[in-house]
């Protein structure tokens, strides 16, 4: 698979998160992170501020494509209606500035990252950072959003796998076998480092 920047993006209306990766195959690279902080103020400059900046990324950066994860509703429908919002400002970005953006739920997200789609937001920062060889005090927001571009990178892998027609084959069969043991072992890594973090 040829190498392709993937930008993820954690759309919030107080905080927008952004990771930018390098993906070539199955080796991953970190190129950028960070999280665009929105003031108080009217609803409609806020959202401008979010197209503003996350823009400035996407120029520095020259990302071929985008990720975020999908908005499902909550108990509070105005928080969702006012996430809804901003996730629409950063993807109106993103097409604005040509990139195809796929969407995530929340738990192809975390078995992506972990090995499971029940791993607690702490395993899925801490396994980012590993992944990527960043700090373990990865800012949340960038971290999550790093997590929708490694999702992303994963979910190409594998169709580039399924495009050659290698999955029903042998080396196919083994390829994937090694993908769901390597998430096994992330997974196990991720609770050990909780697991001495409380001892």
């Amino acid at each position: 698979m040829a190498k392709k920047r993937i930008l993820g993006i954690d759309p919030g209306l107080n905080h927008t998160g952004f990771g930018v990766i390098d993906a070539e195959g199955d080796r991953l690279s970190f190129v950028s992170a960070g999280c665009i902080h929105v003031p108080s103020g009217i609803l409609s400059e806020r959202l401008g501020t979010i197209f503003r900046e996350l823009s400035s990324v996407i120029a520095q950066t020259q990302p071929d494509c985008a990720a975020a994860e999908l908005v499902f509703v909550n108990i509070n429908p105005r928080s969702t209606l006012l996430l809804g919002q901003a996730r629409g400002a950063a993807l109106a970005c993103a097409a604005h500035h040509g990139l195809t953006v796929s969407e995530y739920s929340p738990s192809e997200i975390k078995n992506s990252v972990v090995g499971t789609g029940r791993a607690a937001k702490s395993q899925v920062q801490m396994m980012v950072a590993s992944l990527l060889k960043l700090p373990d005090n990865l800012q949340a927001d960038a971290a999550d959003a790093l997590a929708c571009a490694v999702t992303h990178a994963h979910a190409m892998r594998l169709a580039a796998i399924e495009a050659l027609g290698d999955t029903p084959s042998r080396t196919g069969a083994r390829i994937l076998t090694s993908r769901k043991s390597r998430r096994s072992a992330w997974a196990q890594l991720v609770n050990n480092k909780i697991r001495n973090s409380h001892s």
